[in-house]
């Protein structure tokens, strides 16, 4: 009876090393190393800004007094008192996470941390706390870089992107809702996602618990670099809900190079309106799988235009790489050198084409709306004015029967001296009438340095105004 007992519980004993021998193979990862060598590189960040509270409907006087009134300065005096009695200006805050880039002082948070502040102060772990400067922003990568009057700072490893893999282990290291260096901890749940209005960034997707405070703070693998940085959390209730997104460490170099150097940010532009390739068009153009980026629409006076793409082309290698999906085609493009010629493969017809094109930089957002108009549109940078043709609706509006271009937008420039508004009708310029945005444009390719008169419709009333055109 011993004998069998013995046996009994050996063979016990081996049925539990066989099946603690798996779980002590796959042993969770152990995070303290990094956080001690790491964790003083991150940094709290909190931003100040003058915010006034309440709305001003209250007027600076009495609508029709004259100013040459008795009673002119004193209304005006007195409304003003009241207005700063009531409405004072009073600061805001708001809280975030950054990481030290560089020992010299170098941080980076995201955009949307920092954007309209007043004054950004940097906290780190030894309690030194610095006001920084900001060196540059980009809002389409929702990426910022600061820089802090200090030596000899703690500093991250940057690790690259392009080799990690969906299912990593990866950490988080921040501030959520202010409580300063929290460490998380999760999976790389997904790559290259493509989120609404932020078509340029190819988001890492994880598990990581992200909170508001976790923004701009950085993204570990377990090697201890940073392979991305927290921007954003997909929430229903503004908490976390086991989606979190990071912005590519590639993407991050990419931008903070160029923001350190010069303060903003160039991208590619090809010039194209694209959709995904389902199932049903993938055959109705006769591919064997759905795959690329379908051209819905070349947009005027850009790169592509210029490069004969063709609405219906479907872009299947841009640059050596390919596309896939409609969403990959922006990032690829968004990284080229401006100036770069490169080759593109598109589907045309059924058959395999290679397009060289010169890629373009991508003009301002604004602009780009003004691009995708099928009405005519130009930005005219050497008198800081953007047009666009004018459509029936807004010839109604005007009482406009032919003629003239709508301003959409005012910058710094010669247009502005003038005091060109936005949303004026230009009829005339040096006594031309003007047809479209064609003719505008060439009438002031045709102008070098000097003074015209031009003609605006300004809620419903015609205006002279003097240009001075700048040389060429």
């Amino acid at each position: 009876m011993k004998h069998y007992l013995s046996i009994y519980f050996v063979w016990i004993a081996l049925v539990i090393g066989l099946l603690s021998a798996p779980l002590a193979a796959h042993e969770l990862p152990d995070f303290t190393q990094l956080v001690e060598m790491y964790g003083p590189a991150v940094v709290n960040i909190s931003t100040a800004a003058k915010k006034e509270q309440g709305t001003k409907n209250i007027p600076h006087g009495i609508p029709g007094l004259p100013k040459d009134s008795p009673f002119h300065d004193f209304f005006r005096h007195f409304f003003e008192k009241e207005n700063n009695e009531l409405f004072e200006d009073r600061p805001s805050t708001s809280l975030g996470s950054g990481f030290i880039y560089s020992n010299d002082g170098y941080v980076v948070t995201n955009n949307h941390v920092i954007e309209e502040a007043d004054e950004i102060i940097v906290r780190l772990t030894d309690r030194r706390e610095f006001v920084a400067e900001l060196v540059g922003a980009d809002e389409r990568s929702d990426l910022a870089l600061l820089k802090v009057d200090a030596t000899d700072l703690p500093t991250v490893k940057l690790g690259t992107s392009s080799e990690l893999k969906v299912g990593e282990w990866v950490l988080a290291i921040g501030s959520p809702f202010g409580f300063e260096h929290s460490v998380t901890a999760g999976i790389v749940s997904a790559k290259g996602r493509s989120l609404p209005h932020d078509t340029y960034v190819p988001f890492i997707q994880t598990d990581v618990a992200i909170n508001p405070g976790n923004s701009g703070g950085p993204l570990f693998n377990l090697d201890g670099d940073v392979i991305g940085v927290n921007s954003q959390i997909y929430s229903r209730t503004g908490g976390f809900m086991g989606l979190s997104f990071a912005i590519p460490v590639d993407v991050m170099s990419n931008v903070i190079d160029q923001l350190k150097a010069s303060g903003k940010v160039s991208r590619g532009w090809l010039g194209v309106l694209i959709q995904d390739v389902t199932y049903d068009l993938a055959e109705s153009f006769g591919m064997d799988k759905p795959q690329g980026a379908l051209i819905a629409k070349v947009l005027a006076d850009s790169p592509a235009e210029k490069a004969e793409f063709k609405v219906g082309d479907i872009i299947i290698r841009f640059n050596g790489k390919n596309v896939e999906r409609s969403a990959d085609l922006p990032p690829i493009v968004g990284n080229t050198k401006v100036g770069v010629s490169v080759a593109t493969t598109v589907i045309r017809n059924g058959n395999e084409v290679t397009v060289n094109v010169t890629i373009g930089e991508l003009p301002a957002e604004e602009d780009i709306n003004l691009a995708v108009n099928s009405l005519g549109s130009a930005t005219l940078s050497r008198i800081g004015l953007s047009i666009i043709d004018l459509d029936d609706k807004t010839r109604e509006e005007h009482g406009i029967l032919e003629g003239g271009v709508l301003v959409r937008r005012i910058d710094a420039g010669p247009a502005r001296n003038a005091d060109i508004q936005k949303d004026d009708v230009i009829m005339m310029m040096d006594s031309i009438d003007i047809e479209n945005v064609k003719h505008f444009k060439e009438i002031l390719n045709d102008r070098s340095a000097t003074t015209v008169p031009i003609l605006v419709h300004r809620r419903g009333s015609p205006l002279f105004l003097a240009l001075k055109i700048p040389a060429k």
